[in-house]
């Protein structure tokens, strides 16, 4: 049995895979690509899992992904990876420029206490009204026990 070689000829191509590595770049979802497409999220699901399709899917694809057709035909993660490595400067790290440095401007203990405060705010308001409605309901009733004798 001989090897098969991984020349560009030899390569099968997977335009269901090809979809999804796209789709994932972009950071889209499957439903959202759904939506752009108008096919069902489940449909995207099962095309992404296919080999091949007709052209008018690739070019709804192609439409909903917002990229050209040829770009899903013949799209090479090897490639991409190359490019995509060969743009990103490590040494961006050091002057906090880099794309995989990361520093938060959040506080999540601060936004958590932000929210609890609102919590507090929102309950008090409700308390002051429960007062204000019980108050109401015994002048009322104070005014109708008057009324009855």
């Amino acid at each position: 049995m001989e090897a098969e070689t991984s020349s560009p000829e030899t390569k099968s191509m997977h335009l269901g895979r090809n979809a999804q590595r796209i789709r994932e770049i972009l950071g889209m979802k499957q439903s959202t690509l759904a939506a752009n497409t108008g096919f069902s999220q489940q449909y995207i699901s099962k095309l992404e899992r296919s080999q091949s399709f007709a052209d008018e899917v690739i070019e709804k694809l192609a439409t909903g992904l917002g990229v050209q057709p040829d770009l899903i035909k013949n799209f090479d993660a090897e490639r991409a990876i190359n490019i995509i490595s060969n743009t990103v400067n490590n040494n961006d790290s050091a002057t906090g420029n880099s794309l995989f440095s990361y520093h938060p401007v959040i506080n999540p203990i601060e936004k958590w206490m932000e929210a609890l405060e609102e919590n507090k705010k929102l309950y008090e308001a409700l308390l002051q009204s429960e007062k204000e409605k019980n108050a109401l309901l015994e002048k009322l009733l104070a005014n109708n026990t008057g009324k009855q004798t």
